[in-house]
């Protein structure tokens, strides 16, 4: 019973393919013994492959949609509402200077833009952004913002 459900594809195909070769074998047999036109054998042949063809083609291209459910705990913040958490920067050890590299981030400018925005090199935001990464313990820029945004140290 788990051979038929699981190669059910293939024993239809099968089955189909000796329906086909029945199918011609009678058709061969009545161009014989009935002596029917070359014309009518020949497009007989051409409309069960064009139909097998079809049916083929439309199995193979049809999509498996598969549908994912992703789950995630989104933090949504009201800006003005809420404090910057002050004791939580110096818990951290963060300067200043991380937590304007931290905001811009978080404005989702590049390295670049960064630098261009505080006259600092880019040297200097890569060595901000890797300490920034160490004190809120996360490996992505987007990772940095969700954390210091749950812990009240940016907007």
């Amino acid at each position: 019973m788990k051979f038929r459900t699981r190669h059910k594809e293939f024993l239809l195909y099968g089955a189909s393919m000796a329906g086909v070769l029945f199918l011609l074998k009678l058709l061969e047999a009545n161009f014989i013994v009935y002596n029917y036109r070359l014309d009518f054998f020949i497009g007989a042949i051409a409309i069960v492959f064009t139909v097998l063809g079809i049916w083929l083609a439309l199995k193979l291209v049809k999509p498996k949609v598969e549908t994912r459910i992703i789950e995630k705990e989104v933090y949504v913040d009201h800006p003005g509402t809420r404090e910057i958490n002050r004791e939580e920067i110096e818990k951290l050890g963060m300067s200043k200077r991380e937590l304007d590299v931290l905001n811009l981030m978080a404005d989702g400018l590049s390295n670049e833009e960064i630098a261009g925005k505080l006259y600092i090199s880019m040297n200097t935001v890569k060595t901000h952004s890797s300490n920034i990464f160490l004190k809120l313990d996360v490996k992505r820029r987007t990772q940095a913002v969700e954390k210091a945004k749950r812990l009240n140290i940016i907007n």
